[in-house]
């Protein structure tokens, strides 16, 4: 789901009800103007629930025995019953309505919206509906205002009522005075008990393949979009009274395949001046928990704000968003196409059957008048209270039960069996003959295929399939397919070199094939000879005897040549001087040359050599060891200080 698609259906299962709720908001931006007849903001809010004997036990008013309905109840609202257990007959009702409201106020004379054909064909395309709302700018987003915030508050929770077998689960909530309802109080065909009529009513023949559950149905829809009709437009023209009913009944079976079980409109003013709105009740399937939801409502619509909040009835989900919707040029004033900002408040409430999910949704086009409406939302929401038979809603489609292995399997391939002779049994088999996988390879299952056949028998399954004819190998059984392998003896040696690196066919051997001698088992090792040294020099080979040189070409010596110092080593003498100088006479030393003779003469001391005088004029150099006596084996003796008979 991605955010430019998060109307679509394609996305969640909320968007068919959530179109309902833009069309709706569509309505009310173009028809309801000055004509529109409006009561004081104060029916929103004048009756407190907690105030009516009723209102802590909502499933034991009197309502009609299979839901949706909805009825109004003094002092209490309008109260909504929908359930999970009758999904209705899903006849069309728009046709046989909008047939009956053109026999109560005339067939002749334009619809005002309608882009061409007769009133009797009108459809909801005639008016450019239904609508999608799109995502509006994050600036125009809603605050979360206070009495929603109030909802996040721990408070105490109410346990499903209990209901009979097959009743599955149901919900009711109670809609405060001042919404005007659309849809019928009997619900779509095939949801509630209806009194039949034998004759006409408001234009809708009995019979003529009509069901009278149908026909019943689309009668008491005409009836009650009258009477709405009537209380929105009272001080107007009829022409108003009824174009307004025939763009209802033409929505009716949208509003039917969306899921909705309420849907109406407010039309009231606030301190002299227009605040309308809009109120979508639906049931959709949705089997994630309110974590999950909540979680997938925050990633999906990234510009709105998501809360986890609690219910008396639950955990819910509540969503506030800013939402553009666009009015059809038809239905305008000036016929111009244009886009409303709506502000909306959506809620999300699991029921107890794990798989369905009450949506609530309310807008409004005047965020000045947005506190009010969430004030309205949340003691709506306080409501709502569950009945389940406690029967948990069915998975979509059950796993088969896969029962559990009797012993092992071994996949054996269609393939036709080898001689004996020519595949003698290896005791350390040959890697496995299988075909490459593909790039996107299946998973693997969790549980092996299982058969009532032993190991043992397989080979000679196979065998006596045999090969079909064509020269093509015969098909296995399903429960016998799968990718050939070998299975090892139990003193295989999985770290032992392999032999042959060319890979091998499986081997099939027949029960009456001669057992072959086993070869023998181990990995060959080299065995060092008793003087192989493993402390010797890297490289020379200890177990292997050196190889014969000739005389005049002697072994070179290996390693780096070192100088041993004697044992009257002076590592403290003058530098440059061996100390390693025989104590020997030196032998008699040649004739110098002139120049040498010179420079000793000029250096006395003997601080320098005369090689060394050339490149170091100045003396710096030691001198070499003939120049300098061996140092003496005993120290010298040192005289005693001469007295000084002064002092």
């Amino acid at each position: 789901m991605t955010q430019d698609g998060q109307f679509s259906a394609e996305a969640t299962p909320f968007a068919a009800a959530e179109r309902v709720s833009a069309t709706l908001g569509s309505l009310t931006d173009a028809l309801f103007d000055a004509r529109a007849s409006r009561h004081p903001a104060a029916v929103l809010t004048q009756l407190q629930s907690t105030a009516h004997p009723a209102a802590e036990a909502l499933f034991q008013l009197p309502l009609a025995p299979n839901g949706p309905v909805h009825t109004a109840v003094g002092r209490l609202g309008t109260v909504v019953t929908a359930g999970t257990a009758r999904p209705g007959s899903g006849a069309a009702l728009a046709p046989l309505a909008i047939g009956g409201l053109l026999a109560r106020y005339g067939a002749t004379g334009p619809v005002r919206g309608a882009a061409g054909g007769s009133p009797e064909g009108l459809t909801a395309g005639h008016f450019d509906l239904p609508v999608t709302g799109e995502p509006a700018d994050p600036k125009l987003r809603p605050a979360f205002a206070a009495p929603l915030a109030a909802l996040a508050a721990g408070q105490q929770t109410r346990q499903p009522v209990e209901l009979p077998t097959g009743a599955g689960a149901e919900v009711r909530l109670v809609v405060p005075p001042g919404f005007h309802a659309l849809t019928a109080p009997g619900g779509p065909p095939g949801v509630s008990a209806r009194t039949v009529s034998t004759g006409s009513v408001d234009g809708i023949p009995a019979g003529r393949g009509i069901a009278p559950a149908t026909g019943a149905a689309a009668a008491e829809l005409t009836a009650h979009l009258a009477e709405t009709a009537e209380e929105l437009f009272s001080g107007t023209a009829p022409a108003d009274r009824r174009e307004f009913a025939l763009i209802a009944a033409a929505l009716a079976d949208v509003v039917t395949a969306s899921g909705a079980v309420y849907a109406g409109v407010a039309a009231v003013q606030v301190d002299g001046r227009a605040a309308d709105a809009t109120l979508v009740v639906s049931l959709a399937r949705h089997p994630l928990p309110i974590t999950g939801l909540a979680t997938e409502l925050a990633t999906v619509r990234r510009h709105a704000e998501v809360w986890t909040v609690l219910l008396p009835a639950g955990p819910a989900a509540v969503l506030v968003e800013g939402r553009s919707v666009p009015v059809p040029g038809p239905l305008a004033a000036d016929g111009v196409r244009r886009w409303a900002v709506t502000s909306v408040v959506e809620a999300f409430v699991p029921l107890p059957d794990g798989a369905s999910v009450l949506c609530v949704q309310l807008t409004t086009a005047q965020p000045q008048d947005w506190e009010l409406y969430t004030g309205v939302f949340a003691e709506l929401l306080k409501s709502v209270q569950f009945g389940w038979d406690g029967v948990p809603a069915a998975p979509a489609a059950p796993l088969p039960a896969v029962p559990p292995p009797a012993a092992t399997v071994l996949l054996v391939p269609a393939a036709e069996p080898a001689p004996a002779a020519a595949h003698p049994v290896a005791q350390h088999p040959a890697p496995v003959a299988a075909p490459p996988l593909p790039a996107a390879a299946p998973a693997a299952p969790t549980a092996p295929p299982v058969t009532d056949r032993p190991v043992a028998d397989l080979p000679r399954v196979a065998a006596a399939a045999g090969p079909a004819a064509g020269g093509e190998a015969a098909e296995l059984p399903v429960h016998l397919r799968g990718t050939p392998v070998r299975v090892p003896p139990a003193d295989f040696n999985p770290f032992a070199p392999v032999a042959d690196p060319t890979p091998a066919q499986p081997i099939l051997i027949p029960e009456d094939a001669p057992a072959a001698p086993a070869a023998p088992k181990g990995t060959p090792v080299m065995v060092p000879p008793p003087d192989f040294d493993p402390f010797g020099i890297l490289g020379t080979p200890a177990a292997t005897p050196p190889a014969e040189t000739p005389a005049e070409t002697p072994e070179p010596l290996k390693g780096t040549p070192v100088m041993v110092p004697p044992p009257d080593f002076d590592p403290f003498g003058i530098l440059g001087t061996p100390a390693a100088a025989p104590a020997t006479a030196p032998p008699a030393a040649a004739p110098r040359p002139a120049a040498t003779a010179a420079a000793t003469a000029a250096d006395p001391f003997g601080t320098v050599t005369a090689a060394e005088r050339a490149a170091d004029p100045f003396g710096t150099t030691v001198p070499g060891p003939q120049s300098v006596p061996p140092p003496p084996t005993a120290p010298p003796s040192v005289p005693a200080p001469e007295r000084d008979p002064f002092g």
